[in-house]
C-alpha cells in the first residue's frame, strides 16, 4: 500500500510546485512584489532628474542645468528656481557660452538676487527687463528698465545700497561705434529712469557708480591708445571727461579704465593694457588716485592682475 501511497503524494507535490511557478511567472512586476511584500504594493521607483551644481563654490551661486536656472544660498544644500527663461538671460548680441551667466548682467547677494533678461519681440529691438527676489526666493518682482533698445551688446545691473541701483546699456553697434544709455533706480529696482550720457559712440568698456551722484563710463575696447573715462557727479544730470595723467613710461600701455571705487577719503581706478596689451606680460596694471571726485587721476602704483582679483 505504501507503495502506491508515497509516489502518488510526490507526484501531487510536484505537480502542485509546477503550477504555482507558472502562476508567479505569469503575473505583472507589481503583482509579483507585492507577493514579496504582503500588504504593501510597490512600484518601480520614480526616475531622478540630474543632480543640481552650481557654477562656482561660492556660498550664493546659481546653475543652469535642465534648461533652467536656479539659485542656491546655501551651496547648493537647497536650490529655488528662478522665474524666467533661460533664453530671455542671453538676448541681444550675445553668442557665448550659455552655460554660465553674462559677466555683470545679474546680482547675487544675501539681501537681493536679480536678473536682466530680455525679450526680442521683433527679433531686433529688446525690451529689457530686471527681475529680481528681496527675500531670497519667497517673492519675485519683475520691472521694465526699458521697452525699447536696439540689437543689445553690453549689460550690467548693480545696486550701490538698498535703494539705489543702475543699468547700463548699449547696443546698435556699426563696426566701432554704438549707442549706450544708463538708467537709474531710487526705488529698490521697482522703476527706473532713463539718465543722460557723455554722448560718445565709442564702443563701452564698462561703466559703474560709486554713490548715488557719482558715476563713470569708460569707452574704447578696439585697440585704445588712452583711457577714455567720464564721470557724473550729479547723478547722470551731466557728464564731463575725466583727466588720467599718464606717466611717459606708461604712455600707450596703460590704455583701459576699469570702474572706479571709493578707498578712504579718495577714489581709485586701475587702468589695464586693454585686450592686446604685453607689458610685463600683459598683467601688469596701473593705478591711478583722484582726490577731486573723478576728475583728475594722477598715477600711484604699478598691480599685478592676480592682486586685484582678490581685492
Amino acid at each position: 500500500m505504501k507503495k502506491i501511497i508515497l509516489p502518488a503524494l510526490f507526484g501531487l507535490i510536484f505537480i502542485v510546485l509546477i503550477l504555482t511557478v507558472f502562476y508567479y511567472q505569469n503575473q505583472g512586476p507589481a503583482a509579483r512584489l507585492q507577493l514579496n511584500h504582503p500588504g504593501k504594493m510597490q512600484t518601480a521607483p520614480e526616475k531622478k532628474t540630474d543632480a543640481l551644481w552650481p557654477v562656482n563654490h561660492d556660498t550664493i551661486s546659481y546653475t543652469l542645468q535642465n534648461h533652467a536656472i536656479h539659485i542656491t544660498f546655501n551651496k547648493g544644500h537647497n536650490w529655488i528656481k528662478v522665474p524666467v527663461e533661460t533664453d530671455a538671460l542671453f538676448g541681444g548680441e550675445y553668442n557665448g557660452n550659455r552655460e554660465e551667466l553674462i559677466e555683470g548682467s545679474y546680482i547675487l547677494t544675501q539681501n537681493r538676487a536679480g536678473f536682466l533678461t530680455f525679450d526680442e519681440a521683433d527679433g531686433e529691438n529688446t525690451k529689457v527687463v530686471f527681475t529680481w527676489t528681496p527675500d531670497q526666493g519667497k517673492t519675485w518682482r519683475k520691472s521694465v528698465v526699458t521697452g525699447y533698445f536696439p540689437s543689445l551688446r553690453f549689460r550690467k545691473v548693480a545696486f550701490i545700497n538698498a535703494q539705489s541701483g543702475y543699468v547700463i546699456l548699449s547696443g546698435d553697434r556699426t563696426m566701432s561705434q554704438e549707442v549706450s544709455r544708463v538708467y537709474l533706480t531710487h526705488n529698490g529696482g521697482q522703476s527706473w529712469k532713463n539718465v543722460s550720457d557723455p554722448g560718445v559712440t565709442r564702443l563701452i568698456s564698462d561703466g559703474g557708480f560709486v554713490n548715488a551722484s557719482t558715476g563713470f563710463l569708460s569707452y574704447g575696447t578696439i585697440n585704445p591708445e588712452k583711457p577714455d573715462l567720464y564721470v557724473t557727479r550729479d547723478g547722470g544730470k551731466s557728464w564731463e571727461k575725466a583727466s588720467i595723467h599718464i606717466p611717459e613710461k606708461y604712455q600707450k600701455i596703460f590704455v583701459t579704465a576699469e570702474v572706479p571705487k571709493i578707498e578712504g577719503d579718495h577714489l581709485s581706478v586701475l587702468v589695464s593694457q586693454g585686450p592686446n596689451g604685453d607689458y610685463q606680460g600683459g598683467k601688469l596694471k596701473g593705478k591711478f588716485i583722484s582726490k577731486d571726485n573723478g576728475r583728475t587721476w594722477t598715477f600711484s602704483m604699478e598691480v599685478q592682475q592676480d592682486e586685484t582679483e582678490h581685492e
